[in-house]
């Protein structure tokens, strides 16, 4: 093979899936359109077989009207032989021969057109429920495809979320760093600025009890808490009480 021909065969290998992909991207536009097509095929086919009813009634109509003329001459032959007019029932017979070939013909005519209606009104209620089948799967395709769309969107709208969520974890995670490391420096300048002067040293007098501190809660608590208890002497208690001062009548008594 020439190098010409594999970049025709590539050309048309590429042409094929280009083409191909496009139907992919827009089967569902396709089958509906097919749809719509088989849809209007149908609704020819039952012009079709409207039109070949109403020729089929009025062959039906003909055909009862040549049979109801049959019979009628049929009963002038009868009335004809009983009057002795042979020449004029061998006429009527003949017309009635005529009729009997022509419904004959008529009614062979209607049996085939009979058979035909029944075979399209057949074939156009499959093609409907066929259609109907098909109509049902692709609203379902389509449903489905709503539901992935909607779910690649929450997807990707999650993605970004979760890409989200993760940068403030890292910022909230900067910030604490940055707190403690604030935090530390604060307490090792306190640090620092003990050691330098005399805070350090006066702490650790206070933790040895050289130098008054400040009174603790507790100190205070304990001072109020402790009671003085006074002894009083036994005699004391034992002595009796004094006497109580008289009535003023008595007194008088006492006076006179």
């Amino acid at each position: 093979m020439s190098i010409l021909a594999k970049i025709l065969t590539l050309f048309r290998g590429t042409a094929t899936e280009a083409g191909q992909a496009i139907v992919d991207r827009n089967a569902t536009r396709i089958l509906d359109q097919e749809i719509r097509d088989a849809q209007t095929d149908s609704l020819r086919a039952k012009e079709d077989l409207t039109k070949m009813m109403a020729q089929q009634k009025l062959a039906a109509d003909k055909l009862d009207a040549k049979r109801a003329k049959k019979a009628e001459y049929e009963s002038h032959i009868g009335r004809l032989l009983g009057q002795g007019d042979q020449t004029l029932a061998r006429d009527v017979a003949g017309k009635v021969a005529q009729l009997e070939g022509e419904i004959a013909a008529e009614e062979k005519s209607q049996g085939s057109v009979v058979a035909a209606v029944q075979k399209l009104h057949a074939s156009i209620k499959t093609a409907d429920r066929r259609i109907e089948s098909l109509q049902q799967q692709v609203d379902q395709v389509k449903a489905n495809e709503s539901v992935l769309r909607a779910q690649s969107a929450i997807s990707a709208r999650g993605s970004g979320q979760n890409a989200k969520l993760r940068t403030a974890l890292d910022s909230l995670d900067r910030v604490k760093t940055r707190q403690a490391e604030q935090a530390a420096q604060i307490e090792a300048a306190d640090t620092l600025a003990l050691s330098d002067g005399d805070g350090d040293l006066e702490q650790r007098l206070a933790a040895a009890g050289v130098v008054s501190g400040q009174v603790s809660a507790d100190a205070v608590l304990a001072r109020f808490q402790t009671t003085t208890v006074t002894q009083v002497p036994r005699e004391q208690l034992d002595a009796p009480k004094a006497a109580a001062s008289p009535l003023p009548e008595a007194a008088e008594r006492n006076k006179v």
